[in-house]
């Protein structure tokens, strides 16, 4: 594995400064041609005809997958919107290519927000404070969060800090990719 692969917490200068509540981050890519391109069209048009590829070199990896996955949760009006939850798909194919439990029911999102494309960090963080929950008991203390595109890490830093309140000890993030940070 090369280290574009698979990015540890520790690996960047604002990563230092203030560490994520995830362990590893997995990632195809970059938040580029023609990841972006396939992400946007699976999300915005349902075409889903190139995740169970994506997912499969996704899985290939990562190295120690946890028991338990469990997906980013969409509002419900987002989820009558869209018809589908994309991370809910992804999770589900990664979940069979790595032989390990699909958990859909960890959180639920209780706020419905317009689309965080083009906000910034502090404004992400900002809409999404409150906006999810846990639905029950979480009783795994290692186990990965699957998301489309990591893009600040808002929202899967708040997912994080709620299963570790509640004794969680190590999360991984798995996306098929995620935006650079600048520079």
């Amino acid at each position: 594995m090369t280290e574009d692969e698979s990015l540890s917490a520790a690996e960047c200068g604002e990563c230092l400064k203030e560490p994520p509540p995830w362990q590893r981050l997995y990632t195809l890519g970059d938040y580029d041609f023609p990841l972006s391109q396939q992400v946007q069209n699976f999300k915005d048009h349902g075409e889903a005809w190139q995740v169970s590829a994506l997912t499969q070199l996704l899985a290939e990896r990562i190295e120690q997958p946890p028991p338990i996955i469990t997906s980013v949760p969409v509002h419900w009006q987002r989820y009558i919107k869209r018809g589908f939850n994309q991370s809910h798909v992804l999770a589900q194919y990664l979940a069979r290519h790595l032989d390990v439990r699909y958990e859909d029911k960890l959180f639920k999102r209780i706020k419905n927000l317009p689309s965080q494309r083009g906000n910034k960090k502090a404004s992400r963080e900002q809409n999404l404070d409150g906006a999810f929950v846990l639905k029950g008991e979480v009783n795994f203390p290692h186990l990965a969060i699957v998301d489309d595109v990591v893009t600040t890490g808002s929202t899967v830093r708040q997912l994080c800090h709620l299963l570790l309140e509640v004794g969680v000890e190590s999360i991984d993030i798995y996306c098929i990719c995620r935006t650079p940070a600048p520079g």
